[in-house]
C-alpha cells in the first residue's frame, strides 16, 4: 500500500520534512516513490507547501496518508476542495467555498494564538504572585 508520509531531513535538533509518497513497507527515511512537498515545524507558523495536483493524484488512486500528513492536508484546505471536488461543486463554487473557508481558518487561527497568550500572561501572573507570597513569609 502507498503511503504519503514524512521523510526527515535537516540537521540534528532542526528538523525539516519532505513529504513524500512512498511503499508502506519502506522505512522512514529510506525509499519513496515522489516528492510532494515539504514541512518545516521550525517555521513560526509552520511552513507547509505542497504540489496539489500530485496529492491529488496520489489520494485519487488509493495512498493512504498518516496522521500527521492528514492534519497538514486538512491545515491547507486541500482536503476540503477534494471534498467539494468530489460532491460536484462547481469551480466558481469551489473558489467561493475556499475564500471562505480561508477567513474562517484565519480567524481561528487568531483566536487560538491570542487564547495562548492570555494563557501565557495568566501564568506569568500566578507565578509573580506566588514569588510574592514566598517573599512576604
Amino acid at each position: 500500500m502507498v503511503k504519503i508520509r514524512l521523510k526527515r531531513a535537516g540537521r540534528k535538533k532542526l528538523p525539516f520534512y519532505q513529504i513524500v509518497a512512498a511503499d508502506g513497507r519502506a522505512p522512514r527515511d529510506g525509499k519513496f516513490l515522489e516528492v510532494i512537498g515539504h514541512y518545516n515545524p521550525t517555521a513560526k507558523p509552520h511552513a507547509v507547501t505542497i504540489e496539489k495536483d500530485r496529492v491529488t493524484y496520489w489520494l485519487n488512486v488509493g495512498a493512504q496518508p498518516t496522521a500527521t500528513v492528514h492534519s497538514l492536508l486538512r491545515g491547507t484546505g486541500l482536503l476540503h476542495e477534494m471534498n467539494l471536488k468530489r460532491r460536484g461543486v462547481s469551480e466558481s463554487d469551489i473558489t467561493a467555498q475556499m475564500e471562505q473557508w480561508q477567513l474562517k481558518e484565519t480567524e481561528r487561527r487568531q483566536k487560538r494564538l491570542t487564547l495562548k497568550l492570555r494563557r501565557r500572561q495568566n501564568k506569568k501572573a500566578a507565578e509573580a504572585a506566588a514569588a510574592a507570597g514566598s517573599a512576604e513569609a
